[in-house]
């Protein structure tokens, strides 16, 4: 009986619309995973896909090297040191500069070619590099930085300054990278608007920048 004679699809078509239904279902289920369900899946794997993981990250990270350094320790003062991060906080900081959060137009290109696989790969890849000292000795003013980072800092990155998802590792961090973006929240500047670290740095005043610059650039 055709179509015409029943005002209803043969069975061949319903064979075929069933079919299509399924594939766009299964489409949908089987969707590539996000960067962070990657990298939650990653940071519980077994230690030997991590391991395959960070391998697969160093060589992704290949064109970060040339500013951020093969290990994650910068080549540059102004460039940050991506060593020793919290995975979850690297991740967070790629997205940033892929929604236009965080101003780069660099970086933001870079974003857009990388897979969420490979996003999580970087991640967990710096999150394992060892981090030493900025700076070979304590500025003249560390003391003083350090009881400074403890009333104004502590609270958000941490009493050993190592941050954690939400916030930046600081400790051994890149000096000059460090007193301009210090400066940048005093002064609120686009690159970088955080109304809390504004705050933060308006009570520690311009002047004790360079105090807590040295403490943190120094720690292990």
């Amino acid at each position: 009986m055709s179509i015409e004679q029943t005002g209803r699809p043969g069975s061949a078509l319903r064979g075929a619309l069933v079919g299509l239904a399924l594939g766009v279902l299964s489409v949908a289920v089987w969707a590539a995973p996000t960067d962070r369900e990657q990298l939650a899946r990653l940071v519980k794997a077994a230690p030997a896909e991590q391991q395959a993981a960070r391998d697969a990250g160093r060589k992704a990270a290949f064109f970060c090297a040339n500013c951020h350094g093969e290990g994650g320790l910068s080549k540059y003062g102004e460039v940050p040191n991506l060593a020793g991060q919290n995975p979850v906080y690297v991740l967070n900081q790629m997205e940033a500069f892929l929604t236009g959060k965080r101003k780069d137009a660099f970086m933001q290109g870079l974003m857009k070619v990388l897979s969420a696989q490979e996003k999580a790969n970087i991640a967990l890849f710096y999150a394992a590099q060892p981090v030493p000292p900025a700076v070979p000795e304590a500025g003249p003013r560390a003391a003083e930085g350090r009881e400074h980072f403890v009333h104004n800092c502590v609270r958000c990155h941490g009493a050993e300054a190592r941050g954690g998802e939400n916030f930046p590792r600081l400790a051994g961090q890149q000096a000059e990278y460090l007193r301009r973006n210090l400066t940048r929240y005093l002064k609120n500047a686009p690159e970088r608007s955080y109304p809390p670290m504004t705050a933060a740095v308006t009570v520690l005043g311009e002047k004790n920048i360079e105090a807590v610059v040295d403490y943190l650039s120094s720690l292990k």
